[in-house]
């Protein structure tokens, strides 16, 4: 069921990770029991720093997902994060003479690369640092080997952290933890600490962890009761050297994120910020707590009482970053209504609350227990195919169709989880892709079968079937090779479909087709039930089949153009009205406006001739943008102004004009509206697709790679 949830439970722990890290560097329980203090600082308050690492882990890494853009983009990202807190804390570090040591531009570079500048800004390295190890390692060797190597460095770091006491007792290894102590006064780095945290997040990712909530709760107090255990003994000891690694923190972690991705609800954005603002300043505010505390003269309250210094600074530095967060979300308001966007020339807008409010209304028309599958071929029907499956992933949907391998590789590299099934053509060749990316293929015929279970990788798999518009799919009346094929060594048949290919008219006579083809398909899985074959998952509707037969019962419906908030003709008339909104809007500029004398010609074969002086702007839009050549010459027009300006002369490969003679206020980067609405008025994709002799499938489909897409 398609539920607009999202990851909840990760966002409100990032504030109780952030509001841990502060009871690390305030000591809260320091006056009272020295005991408690340890266990709260030195042992609970771990879990924060490993979050932080599983959450970037959970949303960067998987099985089959090691996406160079999105790593240089995380890493682009913390850079500027850490850039920032450097600076703030520059007057901090003049203040208590940092910058007076001996050898300080080695010293800067080392704690900008491992250490960090300011005590606690050591994270922002490391997440770099162990981000780019787990990347290159998943890249190279897979996840679960990176998994092993992880945990090797993580087992070195440890000899240097909680367990130094043992490594000291040894020559080799006392010189070894001797010398990276002279690198970096920390081994709880990118290096040994950060790898192992950002991997398990992969591998959650890779694969959800629904454990029963008694499971959960066993596991975490186990693992919990363990590393509690190991923490006193160490402490009790005397082994440490920091205190921020121990055995049983890795287990303890898997059950503490696994618990938190199954706690499900709407996105919260601002305290994902919030918790990053709270862990940044916090320090700071830990200066003006104690500094007003002395101007004030409540230094015995504000400084010596340990919990309400902790309460203190922990309040101030929410409030602050919630402030902050308000002020941000402002300035981007602001900046979104003046229009700021990243457009040169001609650009695609996509209203993703319009494709929520579609998904949600289609989802709702469908019947209990039947699943959304979106289709997201030929890049989200010009919507931008992995931008969109990643919201629709955001929001709850789990299915997700193609056209092509390709198209699912990109998805599924692009951190889309869930199922992917491929519904065209795939080589035989590209069987290990398949195995590999957990890609489910369209079993396209018999013949096909065969050759890709000779392949002899273990393969998901969704058998067509032809009942009647013979194009892809298997005879519907061929039982022995269905069982055949269900019995196939590297085939797991998690799906049958059949495709409907006139359900989108009610004529009566495709109505009696489309009839046909549906008692086809369910005599043949009775066919099959009464052979003693185990039926998988069925879809049998796409857009229209759900329009159009709302009272068919299946796991999957395909959802098309539908969930794109148009249909592929305004002519098109349906049983079900439910309110679609339109997703995409077309727009472009203009660059240019020209005075054109009455007799003058524009454009290529002189087919606009003027026959009065007029305005023509020239927009850098073009059939090569996907628009159709045949709109030209006054068959299409767009919107400048809430005005209709109609297109003159041909269309080109990158610019087409058009006439703004009756438009008053006409200016250079006013902006034109191909698709979409402008003022009163709206140019529907329906529309434009019926004047270009054409469907909206086909129209939006055409829009090249290169129109940029905004998402709003």
């Amino acid at each position: 069921m398609m539920n607009n949830e999202e990851y909840s439970g990760i966002d409100y722990f990032r504030i109780i990770a952030a509001v841990l890290i502060i009871a690390i560097h305030t000591s809260p329980l320091a006056n009272y029991t020295y005991t408690a203090d340890f266990i709260l600082t030195r042992i609970i308050a771990r879990i924060a720093v490993p979050f932080f690492f599983m959450t970037s882990g959970f949303f960067l890494f998987s099985g089959y997902n090691y996406n160079n853009d999105k790593l240089k983009n995380f890493i682009k990202r913390i850079a500027l994060i850490y850039g920032v807190s450097v600076a703030l804390y520059i007057p901090v570090n003049i203040y208590n003479g940092y910058f007076a040591v001996d050898n300080l531009l080695p010293n800067i570079f080392r704690d900008m690369v491992f250490d960090g500048t300011f005590y606690h800004l050591w994270y922002f390295s490391a997440a770099i640092i162990g981000a780019s190890i787990t990347w290159l390692l998943v890249k190279n060797i897979g996840i679960k080997w990176t998994f092993i190597v992880a945990a090797f460095l993580y087992f070195i770091g440890l000899l240097g952290d909680s367990y130094f006491g043992f490594s000291e007792q040894i020559p080799f290894l006392n010189s070894l933890y001797t010398n990276l102590f002279e690198l970096f006064d920390y081994t709880r780095n990118g290096i040994f600490f950060a790898p192992i945290f950002f991997v398990l997040g992969g591998i959650i990712s890779s694969k959800k962890w629904h454990l029963s909530l008694k499971n959960n709760i066993i596991g975490l107090t186990v693992t919990f009761s363990l590393m509690l255990i190991e923490g006193l003994i160490l402490q009790n000891w005397g082994l440490q050297r920091h205190d921020s690694m121990y055995i049983m923190l890795i287990p303890l972690m898997f059950f503490i994120f696994t618990a938190l991705t199954n706690i499900r609800g709407c996105r919260k954005p601002k305290l994902r910020v919030s918790a990053l603002i709270t862990f940044i300043i916090h320090p700071m505010m830990i200066i003006v707590v104690r500094g007003l505390s002395k101007v004030v003269g409540l230094q015995a309250l504000l400084i010596d009482n340990s919990f309400v210094h902790f309460l203190v600074v922990g309040v101030s530095s929410v409030i602050v970053s919630f402030i902050l967060v308000a002020l941000i979300a402002r300035i981007r308001v602001k900046s979104k209504q003046s229009g700021v966007f990243d457009t040169d020339r001609s650009w695609i807008e996509v209203n993703l609350d319009n494709l929520k409010h579609n998904a949600s209304v289609l989802q709702t028309a469908m019947p209990t227990d039947c699943e959304m599958m979106a289709v997201v071929k030929a890049e989200g029907y010009g919507h931008g195919g992995l931008s969109v499956s990643k919201y629709l992933n955001r929001i709850g949907v789990n299915a997700f169709a193609v056209a092509t391998i390709d198209e699912g590789l990109e998805l599924r590299q692009g951190g889309i989880k869930g199922e992917i099934l491929i519904m065209g053509y795939t080589s035989p060749i590209r069987a290990k892709d398949l195995h590999k990316y957990d890609l489910i293929q369209t079993l396209i015929d018999y013949d096909y079968a065969v050759i890709l279970n000779e392949q002899g990788y273990s393969i998901k798999v969704h058998i067509k079937i032809d009942t009647g518009m013979h194009r892809l799919g298997f005879n519907q009346y061929d039982t022995v090779k269905f069982e055949k094929v269900f019995k196939a060594k590297y085939l797991q048949i998690c799906g049958i479909y059949t495709h409907l290919c006139v359900s989108q008219s009610l004529d009566i006579a495709d109505v009696e087709f489309t009839n046909a083809q549906v008692s086809g398909f369910f005599d043949l899985l009775d066919t099959l039930s009464k052979q003693g074959i185990k039926l998988p998952k069925i879809h049998i509707q796409s857009s229209y089949g759900l329009l159009n037969y709302p009272e068919l019962k299946c796991n999957f419906v395909r959802m098309g153009i539908a969930l794109y908030g148009v249909l592929s003709s305004g002519k098109d008339k349906t049983k079900l009205q439910i309110g679609l909104r339109p997703v995409l809007s077309l727009k472009s500029k203009i660059v240019l406006i020209r005075d054109i004398s009455e007799g003058e010609s524009v454009g290529y074969d002189r087919k606009f001739i003027a026959n009065r002086d007029s305005l023509i702007a020239v927009l850098p839009i073009g059939y090569a943008d996907g628009l159709p050549r045949n709109l030209s010459c006054g068959k299409g027009s767009v919107l400048i102004h809430g005005y209709r300006a109609p297109i003159v002369g041909r269309i080109c490969m990158d610019q087409l004009t058009v006439d703004v003679t009756d438009i008053p206020n006409i200016h250079i980067d006013d902006i034109a509206t191909i698709i979409g609405k402008d003022g009163q008025d709206e140019i529907f994709a329906t529309e434009l697709a019926e004047s270009s002799e054409s469907i909206t499938n086909e129209l939006l489909s055409r829009m090249g790679r290169r129109l940029k897409l905004v998402n709003y």
